[in-house]
């Protein structure tokens, strides 16, 4: 099986909990560092590493 290498955005704030909006939010306002962008489309792609990192910053880290 291959493992995935990029998550949307829809799938990282699934993840953490909030909301698509509340994540752009916090990007928008610094307390989320912004992700690495597609060359082909410029959507954000996170990464396991992005997901473990936004977890400890909301302290839900499991």
């Amino acid at each position: 099986m291959v493992e995935k290498k990029y998550f949307n955005i829809n799938e990282v704030a699934r993840a953490i909990g909030i909301s698509k909006q509340t994540l752009v939010r916090y990007e928008k306002k610094s307390i989320f560092p912004k992700p690495k962008r597609s060359p082909l489309n410029k959507w954000r792609e996170y990464t396991l590493k992005d997901i473990t990192a936004l977890k400890r910053i909301m302290g839900r880290l499991e």
